[in-house]
């Protein structure tokens, strides 16, 4: 059963307001429309919308507060969390590649599966991965009793393989020249090949400038 007060970053006690306010702001961040192409926002996106049309209609929150607190008092709350399972069917793999995941957990209510969300205590998933990281891609599986407040993780990296040198040389060369997230130090997100190039003209600046105080 998945905790609607969990994708919607709420407690228990949330008012109508409350609930109103925290689907406005989490609807905004990940609609699709502002994450094109992007499976993880729009999967988040539809579980927003899901939370949100059962948490503001009465009779519908009513019924599910019941059924969530019978279903969290069924677990052996004296038991922490564990995971039986969770393995990939290759931890090589190219680009767009197809990937399948499972998992089983025992004793946990709240189950996500990084990057992708909430998910069920045990299950399958499949999926394509679009990017790593150099030469990586994370998985991490979460199961946590929210009774005991104990989480447990075990995580799995899938390392990129590529088909020739060239199109290695080429992937790296694309991610010289990608715009970057911003940061403190790069606040325009300036791809990796200018923060370079900036780099080696300042070097260059200051072994001049040191040469000239020794002539």
């Amino acid at each position: 059963m998945k905790d609607y007060y969990y994708f919607l970053g709420i407690s228990r006690d949330a008012s109508d307001e409350d609930i109103k306010k925290s689907y406005r702001k989490l609807s905004l961040k990940y609609h699709p429309d502002k994450n094109p192409n992007d499976d993880f926002f729009a999967e988040r996106f539809k579980e927003i919308q899901e939370a949100y049309e059962t948490l503001s209609d009465k009779g519908r929150r009513i019924t599910y507060d019941q059924n969530l607190e019978s279903l969290q008092k069924s677990f052996r709350y004296t038991v922490p969390p564990s995971i039986k399972t969770f393995s990939a069917n290759k931890i090589h793999a190219k680009k767009g590649e197809e990937i399948i995941i499972t998992w089983q957990s025992q004793n946990a209510d709240v189950v996500k599966v990084l990057p992708f969300g909430l998910e069920k205590a045990y299950g399958e998933r499949v999926f394509k991965i679009s990017e790593f990281k150099n030469g990586k891609f994370q998985l991490l599986l979460h199961a946590t009793n929210s009774l005991l407040q104990k989480t447990v993780v075990q995580g799995i990296t899938i390392t990129e393989v590529f088909e020739s040198d060239g199109e290695k040389f080429r992937d790296r060369a694309e991610e010289l020249f990608k715009p970057q997230p911003r940061t403190v130090i790069n606040r325009r997100g300036y791809p990796k090949i200018m923060l370079l190039i900036w780099g080696i003209v300042i070097l260059a600046i200051a072994i001049y400038f040191l040469i000239s105080n020794f002539m």
